[in-house]
């Protein structure tokens, strides 16, 4: 903080390029998230100034990202789902699940657990990146073309048997709440639900046709209804944004080119009088905190999305530590991930409270915020300042931009989101598993599920279940290169050097076995072979542990049941160089002293020779 105003011309330059940047994908995330633009406006400006001022990464511009949007889009969805439909009921649990996302990432921060998001796979965040342009690209198709299935009362109309029935099981579950349902007497069910209007079935049938448009099944569903109901001019607006985003970077990087064509297309059509659809009104003034989020708390209507925050917090921690990274890279610097996750948490929470959606720390607006001289902090208060003003300044003239345009601007998001770099290794990765006679690569296929899940089933499970087969798979790798080295397997015993004087005479009755490498889950099943190996005539068994430097717990109760087995044989067993981790695992479930006692555990070969000289006869 000492070296805040160190800077201020570069910054000042800094932060406004970047809140320059900001401000047309912060509308269109706003719009996709389905809270509309100003959410989207007042998630940038509040993660943009707190999550600079209580940050870890000097020149890190934060705001809305395309991850943390399709996720945040896909939460909103279900909530409202779940609320009858109704967005103002939802409204508080969606912006707690924020707050609880953005309070979990500063105790992710206050734990010191920034340093471990870096152990995420690449095949993970490569399949999920992708998939979240997939999405993104085929949720602005239907808007690009000027149709919105809630408006096609052809498709409504499909809806009407399914809305009735969920109208109907809400009656029903609002009963039990009440406590009025009796099975004996359904009197009062049968009279609501003759009740039920017309309007409400199409009201309710409205919201699951809009649903239905933000599901990848759904929206294959409706492409061929809305390619034939293209609206031609949404259609030219948002194809014309596109073009001119691609076109104004061949001439000049240095103006943003969505910024252009954000103003051009929507200069057009408002200067030219367009019937176009434009996006929701953006409310004039400061915005104001939903204190809804605390007075109707209810602790069971936030429980069933804990997982769901938790999740949004981790990925609003990656993309933010990705992008520290690069800041990194760039200026030469080193960020502090805890202290950047407790800034992005603190930016976080205070958007949710004022309405706003979550972000993380952005790529493109960082490079554009370093490469046009920030260097310190007060880059990124000022791009989210800047924000402020225009929100203050120019939201009425804002409202009227044309919604296809930010469809059209977040196509080309969902374009440039999509990891080409995972996609192009895919032929040449090697195919290091086999799956009945098929041999695949573990890497392709972590991604390519976590992309069909992510598309075509849920973000959210999806990256869980990629975590798992990644760590199954990881697990399985390491397993097989320790086996590899860990030879405790039933094969004829080489004598080490200090054995060399092992008398011919008690080769019969002592039977030495010399354990290499970790004995760990890998290597138990050929462990567990080893008393097949013991010789009949053998009394004594001497386990040389001197270079067994870990045992896991599989390991350990392989250990347990062979000492067992040799126990109930009458053969006593001796341990020789056994090591710390070893012997503190033995000795917490008792095999130290109840099958080995500690006079049977030696330093050295010789003193354990001695012993077996002086009591194999007695």
């Amino acid at each position: 903080m000492k070296n805040l105003f160190s800077n201020i011309r570069g910054d000042a330059f800094g932060g406004i390029t970047a809140g320059i940047v900001a401000l047309p994908l912060a509308l269109a995330f706003g719009v996709s998230s389905g809270l509309g633009p100003s959410a989207g406006l007042y998630g940038a400006i509040f993660i943009s100034f707190f999550a600079a001022l209580f940050g870890g990464t000097n020149t890190q511009i934060s705001g809305p990202t395309a991850p943390m949007t399709a996720v945040s889009m896909v939460i909103i969805a279900g909530i409202i789902a779940t609320n009858d439909g109704d967005i103002t009921k939802a409204l508080p649990v969606i912006l707690t699940v924020f707050l609880l996302a953005g309070l979990m990432q500063i105790g992710l921060g206050a734990l010191g657990l920034g340093k471990y998001i870096r152990y995420i796979p690449y095949p993970v965040v490569s399949g999920f990146m992708t998939a979240i342009g997939v999405i993104i690209i085929l949720t602005q198709i239907l808007p690009s073309v000027g149709y919105y299935p809630k408006e096609d009362m052809e498709f409504v109309n499909t809806f009407k048997p399914q809305a009735e029935n969920v109208i109907l099981r809400n009656i029903i579950e609002e009963e039990q709440k009440e406590g009025i349902l009796v099975l004996e007497d359904f009197q009062e069910t049968i009279s609501r639900s003759n009740a039920i209007s017309q309007d409400e079935i199409l009201k309710e049938s409205q919201t699951l046709a809009k649903n239905e448009s933000k599901k990848a099944f759904g929206i294959i569903k409706i492409l061929p209804r809305a390619l034939q109901n293209i609206n031609w001019l949404e259609l030219i607006l948002s194809l014309s944004t596109i073009f001119i985003i691609y076109g104004f970077k061949r001439i000049t990087k240095a103006i943003p080119s969505s910024l252009v064509a954000l103003i051009v297309v929507s200069g057009v059509a408002v200067g030219f009088g367009l019937d176009y659809r434009p996006i929701e009104e953006i409310p004039s003034g400061l915005p104001i905190p939903n204190l809804e989020i605390f007075t109707s708390f209810k602790l069971n209507s936030v429980t069933p999305y804990f997982f769901t925050a938790l999740t949004l917090a981790l990925l609003g921690a990656i993309d933010s530590l990705l992008t520290s990274v690069v800041a990194d890279n760039m200026t030469k610097t080193k960020h502090k991930p805890n202290k950047e996750l407790v800034g992005q948490g603190i930016g976080n929470s205070i958007a949710a409270v004022f309405g706003g959606i979550p972000g993380a720390g952005a790529t493109i607006r960082t490079v554009v915020n370093i490469t046009s001289g920030g260097k310190t902090k007060l880059s990124g208060m000022i791009a989210g300042i800047l924000l402020l003003i225009i929100l203050l300044a120019l939201g009425p003239i804002a409202s009227k931009i044309p919604a296809a345009v930010l469809a059209g601007i977040l196509i080309t998001v969902g374009i440039g989101v999509m990891d080409y770099k995972g996609l192009k290794a895919i032929p040449s990765l090697p195919k290091d598993i086999k799956i009945g006679p098929l041999k695949l690569s573990s890497e392709v296929t972590i991604m390519i599920t976590v992309l069909l899940l992510s598309t075509f089933w849920d973000l959210i499970f999806a990256v869980g279940i990629g975590l798992v087969i990644a760590s199954l798979m990881f697990m399985k790798k390491i397993g097989d290169l320790t086996a590899e080295r860990s030879d405790v397997k039933p094969l004829k015993e080489e004598a080490w050097a200090d054995e060399a004087g092992f008398p011919d005479s008690l080769k019969e009755e002592v039977f030495i076995k010399h354990l290499k490498g970790p004995l760990f889950f890998g290597s138990t099943s050929d462990f567990q072979q080893l008393t097949a190996q013991i010789p009949d005539t053998a009394k004594i068994v001497v386990i040389r542990l001197g270079r067994m430097q870990y045992m896991d717990q599989s390991g350990l109760y392989a250990m347990e049941d062979m000492l067992q087995e040799l126990s109930k044989n009458n053969i006593e067993v001796l341990f020789v160089g056994l090591l710390r981790q070893p012997r503190y695992m033995m000795e917490r479930i008792d095999i130290i002293p109840d099958l080995i006692p500690r006079k049977h555990i030696f330093d050295s070969f010789k003193q354990c020779m001695n012993w077996i000289k002086t009591n194999l006869h007695e």
